[in-house]
């Protein structure tokens, strides 16, 4: 049986921030003032609040850790070739960044399992009912209002099998790397926004437009090994201390931080 989740923005060696993005002011500006130390319970509370749960989910249960067991490859359908040639580096940006994540873009379609539609604003609205339908396009217009949108459908393990991100190409530079990170993000697993974890992209009241320190933290843990899909809290819970050690090490390393 296939379910789907849905999310929505409410608008070795480091690689560096995706080049475009460094460019702009409002992310520089935010990575100049950027948080980066974090305690184990920061770390763990915002993970649990986001790998667990669903902003708003179509059906199925949301008590379990979703994410891909397999190697993720990402297809841009659009006729932007700018915004093409950011996603891109968007994705470069997050292979670089989570250990254990095979992610790349994929030249067709067909070898991709996480779709990016990229579409003018004006389109959202309409490209939202041809993935949903109509009926649930409207439910998520209600609920969420989103300027970008993702969903994925996970198998009864609750691997993630394939997922969809509907991003909008004329709101402005900001605009596509704040939805660009955060829908691709949580198309691999962490999907519940939580307004209690102030550090979180996951929150529809923080913008980032890059792939911050405290997410790097949340998706490194998702995708160690010995978090695996089909998880409860409870199973989470006995391994992350562990994997939590790891962790750290790795995003200390990629980010050049201080022991």
């Amino acid at each position: 049986m296939l379910a789907a989740a849905v999310a929505a923005a409410a608008f070795g060696e480091m690689l560096p921030p995706a080049a475009a993005s460094a460019e702009i002011p409002a992310i520089a500006q935010r990575q100049r003032t950027e948080k980066k130390a974090f305690t184990d319970d920061e770390i763990i509370e915002g993970f649990l609040k986001t790998a667990f749960g669903a902003e708003y989910h179509l059906a199925g249960r949301v008590d379990r850790i979703r994410k891909y067991e397999t190697p993720v490859r990402v297809f841009a359908d659009g006729t932007r070739a700018d915004r093409k040639a950011q996603l891109a580096k968007i994705v470069a940006d997050i292979a670089g960044r989570v250990q254990h994540l095979d992610i790349a873009m994929a030249t067709t379609n067909d070898d991709a399992n996480v779709l990016v539609k990229l579409v003018r604003d004006r389109d959202l609205n309409r490209t939202i009912a041809t993935f949903y339908g109509s009926e649930r396009a409207r439910e998520i217009r209600s609920s969420l209002d989103p300027q970008c949108l993702s969903g994925f459908r996970k198998n009864e393990r609750f691997e993630i099998e394939h997922s969809d991100v509907i991003l909008t190409v004329d709101n402005g530079d900001f605009v596509f790397f704040d939805c660009a990170y955060e829908e691709l993000l949580q198309s691999l697993g962490p999907i519940n926004d939580t307004s209690t974890v102030p550090w979180t992209m996951f929150n529809d009241n923080v913008s980032m437009g890059y792939f911050d320190v405290y997410d790097q933290y949340l998706l490194n843990l998702l995708y160690d090994p010995r978090v695996r899909a089909g998880m409860t809290v409870q199973d989470v819970k006995a391994v992350l201390p562990d994997v939590l050690t790891d962790v750290r090490a790795w995003v200390r390393k990629v980010n050049k931080l201080a022991e």
